[in-house]
């Protein structure tokens, strides 16, 4: 399966960013946060700067703890569950731990069958999440150079196992990710979040960012394309994240991260 990216189409590096809602100001300031919760008193400090007023975000609380996205604890507002495991995914894309690769590749095939169409595309969106791609139906795979093991549970659909290809593993990796696309998407980001100097659009800009990263195939260096542009986009990410736990922490806050 191929990486989405969100140029424009013939991926002229055209940007489509649109503004962020309510909900995605508070997502974006409470994924970030550890602990990801905060009093209401202080979110509504928090989202000014990006146009979401008092009334506005009381609504948007209001829905979003009837939805399951937040928990209320008094006046104290925080991740539920499932965003929970979400934050967790999307530090891991900030900050992925690698190894030496050794030319190793990770090859997970499916054995479940008579699953329902719904619980096929659970089971794709998982394994796109670990950063395998699929090579053909069933099929997917990587370099083994992530220090992460597979889930446990996912032995209960599949097997895995450990391959080397015979042909040339650059051309294969080509072949499974979208990488000049990718790219592409990157520089425009970096490009964006370096000129804009509103706070509602370098949230947006980084909120971008965020999801951007989360589908890096994060690939062996050999792998990739000259001058890919990953580590600069984090780069860019780890500055704003540490200006925005200052200005946090100058309101006596707890530390947060823009996230999207």
């Amino acid at each position: 399966m191929r990486m989405n990216v969100t140029v424009q189409p013939g991926e002229s590096g055209e940007l489509d960013l649109r503004p962020l809602s309510a909900r995605s100001v508070v997502l974006s300031l409470l994924l970030g946060s550890h602990p990801p919760e905060l009093p209401v008193k202080e979110l509504v400090r928090l989202v000014e700067p990006f146009g979401v007023g008092g009334s506005t975000l009381r609504a948007a609380l209001s829905r979003m703890v009837a939805s399951g996205d937040l928990r209320r604890t008094d006046a104290v507002y925080g991740l539920s569950e499932r965003l929970l495991a979400r934050q967790r995914r999307q530090d891991d894309a900030l900050h992925p731990r690698t190894r030496a690769w050794d030319g190793d590749w990770e090859m997970v095939v499916i054995t479940a069958t008579g699953r329902v169409p719904a619980e096929r595309a659970e089971l794709r969106a998982r394994l796109a999440a670990l950063r395998l791609a699929e090579l053909r139906e069933g099929v997917w795979l990587r370099p083994a150079n992530l220090s992460r093991p597979l889930p446990d549970d996912l032995g209960r659909v599949a097997q895995s196992y450990t391959a080397r290809p015979e042909g040339s593993p650059r051309e294969l990796a080509a072949g499974l990710w979208l990488l000049d696309g990718w790219a592409t998407t990157a520089r425009a980001l970096h490009t964006h979040v370096t000129a804009a100097d509103l706070p509602a659009d370098r949230l947006t800009g980084f909120a971008a960012v965020v999801r951007h990263l989360l589908t890096d195939p994060v690939l062996p260096a050999e792998l990739l394309p000259a001058d890919w542009p990953g580590t600069a986009l984090r780069t860019a990410y780890a500055d704003y994240q540490r200006e925005l736990t200052g200005s946090v922490a100058r309101r006596g806050v707890a530390p947060l991260t823009a996230h999207g």
